[in-house]
């Protein structure tokens, strides 16, 4: 089975998967996430972005410019769930991102970054796997 990295992005993401995207500006949510190598299954911090449905990763944010090369990129089109793992990889402030095909973990800081990124990819997902109005999207971020 070919994992989310190789099947959504492949090993070096094809510049047409963000060449549209001014990725260094404004992004949607950024910061830091722990997340889990592709064949080699060790935990690498990365800094993460999150703008135009692209979830895209750098090793740092010195290293966001313009003429920047993202390690990796997922359309969030691709994704069905995002949701909370802690019981399944054991470890707190985890979450994962599933396809039809394959599921990445990450790992969150905090259970409020774990949960602010849940609810942005979720609203991501939404908004760019099907046309909704502005009317059909809920703000978790702004409920009570």
């Amino acid at each position: 089975m070919e994992s989310l990295f190789r099947s959504v992005t492949g090993a070096n993401p094809n510049p047409s998967d963000y060449e549209e995207i001014e990725f260094w500006l404004n992004p949607e949510r950024d910061g830091w996430l722990t997340k889990q190598g592709e064949y080699i299954k060790t935990w690498r911090r990365r800094w993460f972005i999150l703008k135009q449905g692209k979830l895209l990763w750098f090793k740092d944010p010195s290293s966001v410019t313009s003429a920047a090369v993202p390690r990796g990129v997922v359309s969030v089109a691709e994704c069905l769930t995002v949701k909370g793992a802690e019981d399944v990889i054991n470890k707190p402030f985890a979450f994962e991102l599933s396809t039809r095909r394959d599921t990445m973990f990450f790992i969150a800081d905090t259970e409020k970054e774990k949960e602010e990124w849940i609810n942005s990819i979720g609203r991501s997902i939404v908004q760019h796997s099907r046309s909704v109005t502005d009317s059909e999207v809920v703000d978790y971020d702004s409920r009570p």
